[in-house]
């Protein structure tokens, strides 16, 4: 079984931790236009696996924040993640670059 998804608001800033995967984007997916509402920083250093499931909530978030005319900006994003993005050849129209 998967590791639990967490996520908490600081401010602007929404940190998710844990497993960002098929098994566990439900629940932000269900709430994701009350968790997105303010946000400019997803904080990502925090989540120890994404898969192609976690990476797609990732880009729709991004399009949702940017339908709101809000840019987001990523946060420590791992190693893993950063290599998943450059196999799918994402360009920042879709998913912006990585800040440390």
């Amino acid at each position: 079984m998967a590791d639990e998804l967490n996520w908490q608001r600081e401010a602007v800033t929404l940190h998710l931790t844990g497993e960002l995967d098929s098994d566990t984007v439900g629940p932000l997916w269900q709430q994701r236009e009350q968790i997105m509402a303010g946000t400019k920083v997803l904080n990502l250093s925090g989540l120890t696996r994404v898969d192609t499931s976690g990476l797609a909530l990732l880009i729709h978030l991004v399009a949702f924040a940017r339908r709101q005319n809000v840019e987001i900006q990523l946060q420590g994003a791992s190693e893993n993640l950063q290599t998943l993005t450059k196999l799918y050849n994402l360009p920042e129209e879709i998913l912006p670059a990585f800040a440390g």
